[in-house]
């Protein structure tokens, strides 16, 4: 099982922020090139290809992101649980577990 630390928990919670884009930016064609079968199946099914590609992007976007994040603080996390794992936390005595 993995454990969350607040920091961490905090950070997740705010990880859709951290993408600053101009929703209102005007549109830009772009050339793809896209499985044939893949489109077909799309097109078939009413799939938005730009909607579906600009959210994806921000899903990646926000993953390099926590990526940087989690390396830019990995010896102040571990640090910190650290502290953890040997003094455990201030709220430990008011856990019912």
């Amino acid at each position: 099982m993995r454990v969350y630390y607040a920091h961490e928990i905090i950070h997740e919670v705010h990880a859709l922020n951290i993408i600053n884009y101009d929703a209102n930016a005007p549109k830009k064609p772009a050339n793809l090139s896209i499985n044939s079968d893949l489109l077909r199946q799309a097109k078939e099914r009413n799939i938005n290809l730009s909607q579906t590609l600009e959210q994806r992007l921000i899903e990646l976007l926000v993953e390099e992101k926590r990526k940087q994040w989690k390396e830019e603080n990995r010896k102040a996390i571990e640090e910190y649980n650290r502290r953890v794992a040997g003094q455990g936390v201030f709220s430990d005595e008011q856990r019912s577990i």
